[in-house]
């Protein structure tokens, strides 16, 4: 009987399939996936792209042991997003949305989704590999590839979506066998039939972000004009005039007036056309009862306000006082330089 052991082990060995082993995949942290700055209704459309590993890993089974893993990955809608299709939304500090989608490849043709065989689906990773007496593993580089739609209708901010938790999801089957070839579960979220199987959540946090810078254009001045007036200026001539501006939705914006060409310390005049020796003293506010002087301090004389994506008018109240004695006849005036800061 002893001379008859070391063929019946052989037998043993050829004839086992099934493993005594465990196999267990994980994946690293992606880095942030970053669209940079997004233009206002920008003509084309904006990508990007990150990457993160799977890991699987068994335990020593064999010299001619290997392992089959079958892994969807999935993802879902992110913290500000509320549907997978057409497109997912990240959010800036206000609620603004700005549309966005992930995808599966380069091509940018098939949806990222959360849940295997749904649609959109999550993508599916295959993984073979051979397991030795020491143990073995295989791995796969994943890529994440994002769109920002062009012709959105955006406003300024900070945006971002963050993946974490229940959107991010792996799940896998595997098959192991000391001899020979594994083969490839039939799905990743068999229970029969495989080795194993298993699911992870939260494994690989990554947020996406985009950026829309603060922007102003389409600026549009009137003049003021004090009218006509004979001989001494009996009483205040009061009059108006606006400063038109089409700002990006929530674009933070302040405006300030220069003293003018002519002022005399901080008191803005008037000067006579032709004899630069004389002026009239006027001053501008930025209310009705002309109470505060608009200047050029910041978080001081200057007006401020936030845009809505349309044209916006900014009144200018300017008064010129009642004079001490007669005023030389002739055309008076000054240039106000506007600034605006967004």
């Amino acid at each position: 009987m002893r001379a008859w052991l070391p063929w019946m082990l052989l037998v043993a060995l050829g004839v086992a399939g099934a493993a005594r082993a465990d196999t267990t995949c994980t994946t690293t942290t992606p880095v942030t996936l970053a669209f940079g700055n997004i233009t206002n209704a920008a003509g084309t459309p904006t990508t990007s792209t990150t990457t993160f590993k799977i890991t699987c890993s068994t335990a020593g089974l064999s010299l001619l042991a290997t392992a089959s893993v079958r892994a969807c990955v999935g993802l879902g809608t992110g913290s500000t997003g509320a549907t997978l299709s057409p497109l997912r939304q990240m959010t800036n500090g206000t609620g603004d949305p700005m549309g966005y989608q992930l995808y599966t490849s380069a091509a940018m043709s098939t949806i990222w989704g959360l849940t295997p065989g749904a649609s959109p689906a999550a993508l599916v990773v295959d993984l073979n590999y051979s397991v030795p007496l020491l143990g073995g593993s295989g791995e796969a580089t994943v890529v994440i590839y994002g769109r920002v739609p062009a012709l959105q209708t955006l406003s300024s901010g900070g945006y971002s979506s963050a993946f974490s938790l229940a959107n991010v999801r792996l799940e896998y089957a595997f098959n192991e066998v000391l001899l020979g070839t594994a083969t490839a579960p039939p799905l990743c979220t068999s229970l029969s039939g495989v080795s194993g199987h298993k699911v992870a959540t939260g494994g690989f946090p990554f947020t996406v972000t985009a950026n829309v810078l603060p922007q102003c254009s389409t600026y549009v001045t009137t003049d003021m004009d004090f009218g006509s007036n004979a001989g001494a200026i009996a009483a205040n001539i009061d009059r108006t005039s606006t400063i038109g501006l089409t700002c990006l939705n929530r674009t933070a914006y302040s405006i300030a007036l220069d003293n003018g060409l002519y002022a005399s310390g901080t008191t803005r005049r008037m000067q006579h056309t032709t004899n630069p020796a004389w002026f009239i003293p006027y001053e501008l506010y930025s209310d009705s009862n002309r109470s505060q002087r608009w200047g050029s301090t910041t978080n001081v004389d200057v007006v401020a306000g936030t845009g809505n994506g349309g044209a916006q008018q900014i009144t200018v109240y300017g008064r010129a006082p009642a004079s001490v004695g007669p005023v030389a006849a002739g055309s008076y005036n000054d240039q106000i330089k506007v600034t605006i800061t967004y």
